[in-house]
C-alpha cells in the first residue's frame, strides 16, 4: 500500500474551503487502485489552519498509473501558471510505503 499526504496550511478561517474542494468527487475517484481519500483538519493549530488530505493506493504502481494518466497530466496543464488562492500559506506532499497495519478491536 502507498499513502500520499498533502498538508495544506491556510489562513485562519479558510480550512472549510480546502475541505470542500477535496471532498468533491472527481476523476481520481474512478481510478483503479484508489482505496480512499480522507480529509482531516488539525484541531490543535491556533494561528493558522492545517488540512491534511490522505490518499491511499493499493500499490505504488496504481499511483504511478494515475500520475501518467492523460487526465492527471491534463489537469496539471490546465493549472499551469495559476497561483494558489491567497489564503493558502503552504502545501507539502509526502509519500509513504506502508510496512505494517495493526487492526484494533473495533476494526475486526
Amino acid at each position: 500500500m502507498l499513502i500520499q499526504t498533502r498538508t495544506i496550511v491556510v489562513k485562519q478561517g479558510n480550512a472549510d474551503k480546502v475541505v470542500e474542494r477535496f471532498s468533491q468527487e472527481g476523476l481520481l475517484d474512478e481510478r483503479e487502485g484508489l482505496i480512499d481519500i480522507t480529509v482531516m483538519v488539525n484541531k490543535r493549530t491556533k494561528e493558522e489552519e492545517e488540512v491534511v488530505v490522505l490518499i491511499r493506493w493499493e500499490s505504488e504502481e496504481a499511483w504511478k498509473n494515475w500520475e501518467k494518466s492523460p487526465e492527471h497530466i491534463q489537469g496539471h496543464r490546465d493549472n499551469k501558471g495559476k497561483t494558489p488562492p491567497e489564503y493558502v500559506l503552504s502545501t507539502k506532499v509526502n509519500m509513504y510505503e506502508v510496512k505494517k497495519i495493526r487492526i484494533g478491536k473495533s476494526g475486526r
